[in-house]
């Protein structure tokens, strides 16, 4: 369980402390239902990282999307885009695609449309995240949905990331864009499910 779940996890089991005390143990037991669900969307859990070289690893789990091919022009010259829908169930902390640096992170304000709409891409509040690695730049998206109301990224510009090293997370409901490079290789398809660390989205010389 990552460390942002304490601060909504604290004041749950305080109440339930408190109810108990006070001898409403009906109420108390009832504080543990939103408890058991603030373990359960702050869950961590342990990724087997694919250790092959020229992989580009999805950054979240969920499901994808959309797959398409970005104009000319498009940020730090990423050809194809990959969106990755997070339903409320689904683990939200975020990893890092590749080996590298983040190069840049930029915090934009913005709506929060439902996330599985197309235009959450464009108009929601995001973080973006540009990561250079040795070969390759990729962008990544953190963009809110409608529930979440927070992107959280616990890196900084500068900070050296490994293969699927945990960089963030966002709460409640969400999406997930991966921009790339003409040189990546796809290996998924539009309806396929996978997991943040570990499935693997392309690949690459």
């Amino acid at each position: 369980m990552v460390g942002d779940a304490y601060r909504f996890l604290i004041p749950i089991l305080l109440a339930s402390f408190v109810l108990a005390y006070l001898h409403y143990p009906a109420l108390a037991l009832l504080c543990l239902l939103p408890a058991a669900f603030v373990c359960l969307f702050f869950r961590n859990p342990r990724r087997e990282i694919p250790a092959r070289e020229g992989l580009v690893l999805s950054p979240a789990d969920g499901k994808i999307v959309k797959i398409t091919t970005l104009p000319a022009g498009a940020d730090q010259g990423a050809t194809q885009l990959v969106s990755i829908f997070l339903n409320i169930f689904d683990v939200h902390v975020n990893r890092s695609p590749i080996q590298g640096e983040l190069e840049n992170l930029e915090y934009i304000r913005g709506k929060f449309k439902m996330a599985f709409d197309e235009e959450a891409s464009r108009v929601n509040e995001m973080n973006i995240l540009t990561i250079r690695g040795r070969d390759i730049r990729i962008v990544v998206k953190q963009i809110a949905g409608f529930i979440a109301r927070r992107v959280v990224c616990w890196k900084a510009p500068g900070h050296e990331m490994d293969r699927g090293e945990v960089i963030g997370l966002i709460r409640f409901g969400s999406r997930v864009d991966v921009l790339l490079p003409k040189e990546v290789r796809l290996l998924v398809k539009v309806g396929e499910k996978v997991k943040g660390g570990s499935s693997v989205l392309g690949e690459y010389s």
